[in-house]
């Protein structure tokens, strides 16, 4: 058979499973408790397996390697900023919002502030960072069915994006919490024995001897300072700010990430999140290892030139490599095998993201804030499956827009834009008693408007060959980043707001607020209205 006949084979059994798992899921489902947190029924290991699927999303698996491959020492600097954000998440955010939220990263909030003006902003953050992230996936998946079907017409990259939009609103619509998770469990299951297997064939290329490869990467390169640091951020000044400015977003980030908060809502139990924590960073940690053998197999096997600009194809191109080469069946098996892990890595990831917004849409917004709590669970679930098709609706829009740009990259701005709109008022809310609701919303408008604003001035929107707009130039913001000043700027504002009023009922309740983080007693309880 042709690669493309089996390509399409592991497509549809991919699509099949990941279809057949939600509509299984369906019939689990009553009420909102069931849609928003599959029931609080999911023991650490799964949790634990369903975080880091939800994590290890094609930024990872298809973007990272495509940076070390292009960039060298530079680029694994994103895996380790992706793996060591997980300890701020474990030890600042997990089990205390785990005891002290609900659905939604603004229950928490909202627990002892002002109910609209908190959760109106806290769903608006949201939902803007859950785009920035649906857009690397879809970016990627666009370019995979490109890749696996031998063509390069934008018409088949926007009807790939298109698609995956429309399985993801029915993942999301159908499924709820219950069915997305399962998805995220077999996703991992498959990325880590598709990782494992590829690792295995590159070291054993080289003798299961790291140095040879790193020294075949650097000579297939051509660039003598390949492994050394500096490559891509340590040209100037400038690149050196902007590293800086990237590493702050990947290590704060994860804990602001909402679509990976919600998944501590999923446990019963304060104990079984820190279990999944730990459960998922060693898989996240060993997958990372791995990207090594990925990124730089892919530079010492393949002719680096021949990638696409930004990198993204460079798994399954080594995977095709290291099975035997182009027109063999070997070939043809693995580059159609990972390609279909990595298909499935892109729909489970979707799908969180797409519940993600679509729960504080229905959850926040709606019934809390427009229906002030009036409303029946029937109502609020019909309200989300509403919000999905909205916001998959927008996703698509900006993923035809975005497919020049590197998918891990990406991923960046969207850690960039959670750690500066959500961690300063998720941080200041569990340690400062005085904190208040002007604090919350001035912390999470400003970090998410100066975060938002000064990627739509960076070369990333504008003045560069692989910008959103290329053929324009408005760029007055040199850093491809922004963390290193919106995040501080986050903070600052959460600051400002706090000291400039007071509230005394939202001091009153830090007590309450504090007993149950460190406990979980009463998590199941409703917050106030």
């Amino acid at each position: 058979m042709s690669s493309e006949i089996i390509t399409s084979v592991l497509f549809l059994a991919v699509v099949a499973l990941t279809i057949g798992i939600t509509l299984w899921a369906s019939r689990q489902t009553v009420g909102t408790t069931d849609y928003y947190s599959g029931g609080r029924s999911f023991s650490g290991l799964q949790n634990g397996l369903a975080i880091s699927g939800d994590y290890m999303s094609a930024a990872s698996f298809l973007g990272i390697s495509g940076l070390i491959a292009l960039n060298g020492y530079d680029g694994f600097l994103y895996s380790i900023g992706f793996l060591v954000a997980w300890l701020v998440a474990l030890l600042l955010v997990a089990e205390l919002l785990r005891n002290s939220g609900r659905y939604t990263m603004a229950d928490q909030l909202a627990y002892r502030m002002r109910q609209r003006p908190v959760r109106t902003a806290a769903a608006t953050s949201t939902v803007v960072v859950s785009i920035f992230y649906l857009l690397a996936q879809m970016v990627g998946a666009g370019t995979l069915v490109a890749l696996l079907l031998g063509v390069d017409s934008g018409v088949l990259k926007n009807l790939t994006i298109v698609v995956v939009g429309a399985l993801m609103i029915f993942y999301v619509t159908v499924g709820g919490m219950k069915g997305t998770t399962w998805v995220q469990i077999v996703k991992a299951v498959l990325l880590m024995s598709g990782t494992v297997l590829i690792t295995v064939l590159v070291m054993a290329q080289f003798g299961f001897n790291l140095s040879e490869l790193l020294g075949a990467a650097r000579d297939n390169s051509g660039e003598p300072g390949f492994l050394d640091p500096g490559l891509v951020y340590g040209t100037d000044l400038l690149a050196k700010v902007d590293f800086i400015s990237l590493g702050l977003a990947l290590i704060l980030g994860t804990a602001g990430l909402p679509h990976i908060l919600i998944r501590f809502y999923t446990v019963p139990t304060s104990r079984d999140a820190r279990t999944s924590v730990l459960w998922a960073i060693t898989l996240i940690g060993a997958f990372y290892l791995m990207t090594l053998a990925l990124g730089f197999g892919a530079a010492a096997l393949l002719d680096t030139s021949t990638l696409d600009a930004s990198g993204n194809l460079a798994s399954p191109r080594l995977a095709e490599a290291v099975g035997g080469g182009e027109g063999t069946i070997g070939g043809a098996v693995l580059l159609a095998l990972i390609s279909a892990v990595a298909f499935a890595t892109i729909l489970a990831v979707v799908a969180g993201l797409t519940l993600t917004s679509a729960s504080s849409v229905a959850h926040d917004l709606y019934a809390n804030v427009i229906k002030k709590g009036e409303v029946t669970e029937k109502q609020e679930v019909r309200m989300a499956r509403v919000a999905a098709f909205g916001i998959g609706a927008v996703a698509i829009l900006l993923s035809i827009f975005a497919q020049n740009l590197n998918i891990a990259f990406l991923v960046a701005l969207a850690f960039a834009v959670a750690a500066s709109a959500n961690l300063p008022s998720l941080i200041y809310n569990l340690f400062w008693r005085r904190f208040n609701t002007r604090g919350a919303t001035w912390g999470i408008y400003g970090g998410l408007l100066a975060s938002v604003v000064l990627v739509f001035l960076s070369p990333v929107v504008s003045g560069a060959e692989t910008a959103l707009f290329p053929g324009s130039d408005w760029s007055i913001f040199p850093l491809s980043n922004p963390g290193i000043i919106s995040i501080p700027f986050g903070f600052l504002c959460g600051y400002l707001g706090t000291v400039t009023s007071r509230d005394p009922e939202a001091e009153a309740r830090y007590d309450e607020l504090e007993v149950r983080s460190l406990t979980g007693a009463g998590a199941e309880v409703a917050v106030r209205h």
